[in-house]
């Protein structure tokens, strides 16, 4: 079957020229004049790739991906755009584009990356983009007797020492009769892989054939998080023109991912609940039941118990959820994956940048392994494709990396250290509340929800607060940098 690729451009001679060139090479090329259009095409067909261009009016390319991933569509995306600058391109692989492109460009260019976007689709063990799966193709690692058994994401996970147990969970899910009854709940730091797990999940799991579906609880208002779970029928609110299929329903008999399962809402927990107890649900305005056939697979970052405590997650969904539990350490506890992962990067990196970056050497490797990378994989690979972006270098050294790296010193974490004690002299209590709490606020990402639920008081408490410091602020001159970024 030809591959099928959709191209969204506002330029009508962009969108002829390619249309030409990529049908010339054999290819399904459609066209979408809008990103409207083209959200409107990718829901009703499945495209192998699409080519779309960054600005265009309305819905831009960003949004494009970004409704796509939300829907957990993996569908790669090539970005093109005129504005060919470092920023333009860094923000559109941040958020998940397989490659980027400026204009004007030579088709015979656009032909090549389009090539290597359809290869790396069709053999996923080759060559992957996504955080951690590069890694599974290390050197290191290529000796694993299971290897040629494992899917993509299993490999990566075998591979690395610091993931044995994971494995072993893995290991034991892939072997039982149990089916996709049985929901599993990941639990882990942000960026410290969950997704991954999830997909390693997928593969070893009975329906790994059907689709993987994921969606971040986080990221999706409430009400719309229902209509894109369980679809809606026609007529069930006013934009509702017409049939639209839920997550589950798209899933069919492979996998529901739910990242950030906490942040879910109370009412919608509720549903959730009863489609695990009855494995069935209905679409929003609808009134048949559906089976449910896929697994689900939730993740967090919060420790449910505590959110348990303070009544914002049902403590019977958190039973139902956990008839399997993955803890996934941070980075900083398994330092000997570093290897694996930075290899792993940087081939990924040479793949879609042309680079011919060389693996890490053992010199550097140790430093880097003495740093606690707070952001975890995430921030390690950020760190490395800044490095690759902005040097091209051919050999890592040490002046591509920050300071504080280099150092092994959290940027983050002065303030923890001086409510430990750990600063000159003694301090008032409320200045070691101070401190905690400006501490809470960089660890959540200046997140105030997330940090009130943290510290154990209400947000507008927080808020508060932060109004009193404010006020005093050019009384204390180390506090801030930190107040600016709270």
């Amino acid at each position: 079957m030809k591959p099928r690729i959709l191209i969204v451009d506002d330029e009508a001679s962009i969108r002829s020229s390619l249309l030409e060139s990529l049908t010339s090479e054999g290819y399904n090329a459609e066209i979408a004049e809008s990103g409207e259009e083209a959200l409107a095409r990718c829901h009703g067909t499945v495209f192998d790739l699409v080519v779309t261009d960054l600005r265009l009016p309305g819905v831009s390319g960003l949004e494009i991906l970004q409704a796509l991933r939300n829907q957990g569509n993996a569908t790669p995306v090539i970005m093109m755009t005129a504005y060919g600058d470092v920023d333009t391109a860094v923000s559109a692989m941040r958020s998940g584009a397989y490659d980027f492109i400026p204009k004007p460009f030579k088709l015979s260019a656009i032909k090549k990356q389009v090539r290597a976007a359809l290869r790396a689709t069709a053999e996923p063990r080759a060559n992957q983009g996504d955080s951690m799966v590069a890694g599974n193709v290390d050197e290191t690692a290529s000796d694993l007797p299971a290897r040629d058994l494992d899917g993509l994401y299993m490999g990566l996970i075998k591979a690395c020492p610091g993931l044995e147990k994971v494995a072993r969970v893995l290991e034991k899910i892939g072997a039982s009769r149990a089916g996709n009854d049985t929901s599993i709940l990941i639990q882990g730091e942000s960026g410290s892989g969950k997704e991954i797990v999830a997909r390693a999940v997928h593969e070893v799991s009975l329906g790994h054939t059907d689709r993987f579906m994921e969606i971040n609880c986080a990221a999706v208002p409430e009400t719309l998080l229902e209509s894109e779970l369980f679809g809606y029928e026609k007529g069930a609110f006013t934009d509702a023109k017409g049939r639209k299929e839920g997550l589950f329903e798209l899933a069919g008999g492979g996998t529901i991912f739910l990242d950030e399962i906490g942040e879910m809402g109370v009412l919608l927990q509720s549903r959730l609940l009863r489609v695990l107890e009855n494995r069935r649900y209905r679409r929003v305005g609808g009134k048949d039941d559906l089976e449910v056939e896929a697994r689900i697979v939730a993740a967090t970052n919060r420790r449910l118990s505590e959110a348990i405590e303070d009544g914002s997650f049902r403590n019977d969904l958190y039973y139902r959820l956990q008839v399997v539990e993955i803890e996934v350490p941070p980075l900083r506890e398994r330092p000997q994956d570093l290897e694996i992962l930075i290899n792993g990067f940087l081939r990924e990196f040479n793949s879609k940048l042309g680079l011919n970056t060389e693996p890490i050497d053992g010199r550097l490797l140790e430093t880097l392994q003495k740093y606690p990378w707070p952001g975890n994989v995430r921030e390690l690979k950020n760190v490395l494709k800044r490095i690759v972006i902005l040097e091209e270098p051919v050999k890592l050294v040490e002046n591509h990396f920050p300071p504080h790296i280099l150092n092994g010193r959290n940027p983050r974490g002065s303030s923890r250290q001086q409510v430990l004690g750990q600063a000159t002299g003694l301090m008032p209590l409320s200045e070691v509340e101070k401190l905690q709490i400006l501490y809470t606020l960089e660890m959540t990402e200046n997140n105030k929800s997330k940090a009130a639920r943290i510290l154990g008081i209400s947000r507008q408490t927080l808020r508060e607060k932060l109004r009193i410091y404010e006020q005093s602020i050019a009384e204390d001159d180390d506090l801030k940098s930190d107040l600016a970024e709270a």
